[in-house]
């Protein structure tokens, strides 16, 4: 009897495919910016590029089927005064993306469903407090309105961007620049590499490293790490000899990896991209021209090489579709926009199947557009699994829905009780407004409003007819 030595994996023919030449998006002057980031994000409803500009740090949205040459007029988003460096559309809001600068800002941006007229320069809210150039953002993947932010001054900050306001600043945690940084699922600890050759598992809420291994990867060049849906930690990085590796950590044991496998002596760093649904990694280095795809199980030797994708032109950048923006009745299983120097490439991953029914083996229900959490209910220490969508009947995004930032008024925060003050009569006289008050101001002011209105058209009336009077 022979024995069968073939692994069974139903993505073992997984294939790439690019797209035709009319579905690329050409004219595109991709940023030349020096930094490890993606350059690229998309969502179900846009594609996002960090460009070229001058004076200044922008970056491009088109609509999905924008396809073809870009108008070299097209309006872009151009509100920092420095590089962008990074960019991440927000989970739950498709219309909403957050940016991040060399002018040490992050910014919010609200991106309307129809193609502007002219350039977006106005965020919907900055983010101020990090004091050297911002590289890295990551949206909370459960709750609602979380982003965190990392800096050249080694600070990793958690700002709610619906009251425009820092949650949790993590200093004195990493001792030199930070390379990466990775939510877990359900968005309770974070995975980090440093220049300091440290990978990090960090509880934020409690502003505690839970875990810490020193040199993963022998080699000088940078890490990268990312979470998988079980807790594991996968990590790419390079030997003393200067071969790219992968590795796959489990926290119960830190010291030592669970699997290890070297690749090339190519010198672009690799980044990792996950999709949880299949358990598979995609590696794309910066500079390569391949994509490396791996299956990740839960027995040895848990690690396994799909297949490679390979192309003739050199990667600037990639972005990775979520799973709900991806066309289930062509077997898809993931879509990858890839960014040459004047072009965006979209790179189609198939399973190849014979039927056309929905493969609900290849789709399981995945992350929808719904925040599981308040940002103040995961602050206080909740924790939840992603509210799920089934992909049954394809995915419909959902029509552009406003993010309102709504500042907190410091005249609500009550001045502390303490002997300084307790002798003052000030704070006696002093009461807060009630909302029938504000409210009936609000109406007064209305009313003001459109008054003045009626009086300035009455007044651009009676102009009208005195200069057709003396014509």
């Amino acid at each position: 009897m022979s024995r069968r030595v073939v692994r069974q994996s139903k993505f073992r023919h997984v294939f790439g495919q690019p797209v035709k030449a009319d579905q690329m998006y050409e004219d595109i002057r991709v940023s030349k910016v020096t930094w490890d980031s993606s350059f690229c994000a998309v969502n179900p409803k846009f594609v996002a590029i960090i460009v070229e500009s001058g004076g200044g740090g922008a970056f491009m949205v088109l609509p999905l089927a924008k396809t073809g040459r870009v108008d070299k007029n097209h309006p872009l988003v151009t509100g920092h005064t420095a590089p962008v460096l990074d960019i991440d559309w927000c989970p739950h809001n498709d219309n909403v993306i957050a940016s991040a600068s060399e002018d040490t800002t992050v910014m919010v941006w609200q991106i309307p469903d129809y193609v502007p007229t002219r350039n977006i320069t106005e965020p919907i809210v900055t983010l101020e407090g990090h004091s050297k150039r911002v590289g890295i953002i990551t949206w909370h993947p459960t709750a609602r309105n979380v982003l965190l932010s990392a800096g050249g001054d080694n600070l990793l900050i958690l700002w709610n961007v619906g009251t425009g306001e820092m949650l949790l600043t993590l200093d004195d945690m990493h001792s030199d620049l930070i390379y990466n940084v990775c939510w877990n699922r359900t968005g309770s600890l974070l995975v980090t590499t440093c220049k300091d050759k440290h990978v990090r598992v960090i509880d934020p809420r409690k502003q505690q490293v839970v875990a810490e291994k020193v040199k993963p990867h022998e080699g000088a060049r940078p890490i990268r790490a990312i979470f998988m849906a079980d807790g594991k930690i996968f990590t790419t990085g390079f030997s003393k000899m200067s071969e790219r590796q992968l590795a796959l950590w489990d926290l119960e044991n830190f010291e030592e990896p669970i699997a290890l496998q070297e690749m090339d002596t190519s010198n672009g760093v690799l980044l990792p991209f996950y999709d949880p649904d299949s358990s598979i990694v995609y590696l794309c280095g910066k500079g390569d021209s391949s994509i490396r795809y791996f299956e990740i199980t839960a027995e040895a030797p848990y690690v396994h090489y799909l297949s490679t994708y390979s192309s003739k032109e050199p990667q600037r950048g990639m972005g990775f579709m979520p799973k709900r923006g991806l066309d289930v009745s062509k077997c898809e299983i993931a879509r990858f926009f890839k960014l040459h120097e004047r072009k965006c490439e979209p790179i189609v991953m198939t399973v190849p199947r014979k039927s056309d029914l929905f493969q609900d083996d290849l789709y399981p229900d995945t992350p929808g557009p719904e925040p599981a959490l308040e940002a103040a209910e995961w602050l206080a220490g909740q924790d939840t699994e992603p509210v799920l969508v089934s992909l049954r009947d394809g995915y419909v995004p959902v029509k552009n829905r406003e993010l309102k930032v709504t500042r907190k008024n410091i005249l609500d925060n009550k001045p502390p009780v303490g002997p300084r003050r307790s002798h003052s009569t000030c704070d006696a006289n002093f009461s807060r407004p009630s909302l029938e008050d504000l409210l009936e101001e609000i109406r007064s002011l209305r009313q003001t409003v459109q008054a003045q209105e009626k009086r300035i058209s009455d007044l651009e009336n009676k102009l009208c007819k005195f200069t057709n009077g003396t014509a």
